[in-house]
């Protein structure tokens, strides 16, 4: 199946709760603010004294879970939710997780986030072993290598199938007397620890759903480490001690909520700071900065601080439209994104106006953004992105695999301002983003991945070394 891509989009969310007697309803809320995380599924597991109760489907979490008893159902005081944008498998029911797993020693319930680099390898060799797999989700395969280990004890047996699996993921396990919660050696997807006023633990993609459920936050969760959460308190144990902390900067830069805190900073923040950075380095003269909804609001506040420039509303979003899928023509097409977007003529006419926004992918929409505040009389359009160009593609968790999707990948700075037309077009630094974030870290690149923007990735690719490899010898040509 080919399609057009016209975002970035993160994998899925995570959200766990133990020693709640509502655990299920306080997950259904945690998952409402990880929404933004993936909208294609989502689904409750919940641990009624070791009886695994589940129900996942197609579509938000306001529609899965629109009929009261579909809750009502998930009894227990411990649960796991996950909602899910797919960059490994279909978007079929069979992926949407938690998975629960029935076995005649007991029953297991997990969920993922993140990609698998070593996937494909290690599913023909399970397969070769026998093991038959319900999805095609990359997410399966952790369980069957708990299975297949031969160590003794179920915690060594997960912590073995954790040093097998090579890429990007955080996970949650749901047994029947225990919840786990593990994050891969680089951090790449952030994860988080919180407590209920009750003494419930909870544990979730981001610390945003922790302020909605009534938790405080504990720590987050470290690169390389499992959590083990059970009647007797909270554990934290090590799978592996070889890290190295590159949390991926699109968490900063567009995926996570800004009321969200990863590695001690703030989102919000951060943004500002790219947008007074990105101020810094823009050398065009303008009247008023505009910042394209949502997640470029930050970054455009910290723009117009910087430059003295006032920041106007000049783009409005209709926050009431559906989720809209690729359509077939391009006079559609343009209508979804007027649906979305209108520009404010009474702002913009006769500006020369500064449009913020936080990457440039395809750079459809940017193009179109710029017809509109054409159209609404703008003199100058100014396009500042709060990030370096996106030329390479990513292997932990973000749907972009491949560089011909990226229009930055095959066109100069210059050439890409042609194509949206711009009168002037500047990227944000890889600098200046490192420094924007600004984590507290002798790590590389200041704790960040950005092999987005220089292509060099802080591990092996694994199974798709061959693929990346041929995609940098190819040219594409996006208009």
């Amino acid at each position: 199946m080919t399609y057009e891509v016209k975002s970035l989009n993160e994998e899925c969310g995570l959200f766990g709760i133990w020693g709640h007697p509502q655990a299920a309803q306080v997950t259904y809320f945690g998952l409402h603010s990880l929404q933004h995380r993936g909208q294609e599924g989502a689904g409750i597991l919940s641990n009624d004294d070791g009886t695994l109760l589940r129900h996942r489907d197609t579509g938000l979490v306001s529609e899965v879970f629109n009929n009261p008893a579909d809750l009502e159902k998930l009894t227990g005081q411990a649960a796991i939710g996950h909602v899910r944008y797919a960059t490994a498998g279909e978007a079929t029911i069979d992926n949407i997780q938690p998975f629960h797993f029935r076995f005649h020693d007991g029953h297991l319930g997990l969920a993922h986030n993140g990609n698998l680099t070593n996937a494909q390898t290690l599913r023909a060799q399970l397969e070769d072993k026998g093991a038959i797999f319900s999805s095609t989700s990359d997410s399966e395969i952790l369980i069957h290598l708990i299975r297949h280990s031969q160590q003794e004890n179920f915690i060594d047996k997960v912590k073995e199938a954790l040093n097998t699996i090579k890429g990007g993921f955080a996970y949650l396990l749901m047994a029947e007397d225990k919840l786990i919660a593990a994050l891969d050696p680089n951090g790449f997807r952030p994860l988080s620890v919180g407590r209920m006023k009750n003494g419930a633990w909870v544990v979730s993609s981001e610390t945003c759903a922790f302020e909605v459920v009534g938790a405080q936050w504990v720590r987050d969760v470290n690169p390389g480490e499992i959590v083990i959460i059970d009647k007797d308190g909270i554990q934290y144990d090590h799978y592996t001690t070889k890290t190295q902390l590159a949390i991926c900067s699109m968490e900063y830069i567009y995926f996570a909520r800004p009321d969200s805190t990863i590695a001690g900073v703030n989102v919000h923040t951060a943004r500002k700071h790219m947008g007074k950075r990105l101020a810094q380095e823009f050398h065009q003269q303008a009247d008023i900065v505009v910042g394209v909804p949502n997640s470029s609001l930050s970054a455009a506040m910290g723009f117009s601080e910087e430059s003295g420039l006032p920041n106007e509303m000049g783009l409005i979003k209709n926050q009431y439209t559906q989720r809209t899928f690729i359509q077939p023509t391009q006079e559609l097409r343009e209508q979804g994104v007027r649906m979305k977007l209108s520009a404010v003529s009474g702002v913009v006419k006769g500006k020369r106006v500064v449009m913020i926004d936080d990457s440039i992918v395809r750079g459809t929409t940017s193009r179109r953004i710029v017809q509109l505040l054409r159209e609404a009389g703008a003199a100058e359009v100014h396009v500042a992105i709060a990030s370096p160009p996106l030329a390479y593609p990513c292997f932990y968790g973000i749907d972009i695999q491949d560089r011909k999707e990226l229009i930055s990948a095959n066109h100069s700075v210059e050439e890409v301002r042609q194509i949206i037309g711009a009168d002037s077009l500047t990227y944000l630094s890889k600098e200046g983003l490192i420094e924007s974030v600004g984590l507290k870290t002798d790590a590389p690149n200041g704790g960040l991945c950005v092999a987005y923007f220089d292509g060099n990735y802080p591990t092996p690719l694994y199974d798709y070394e061959e693929r990346y490899l041929e995609s940098l010898k190819e040219k594409t040509s996006f208009y």
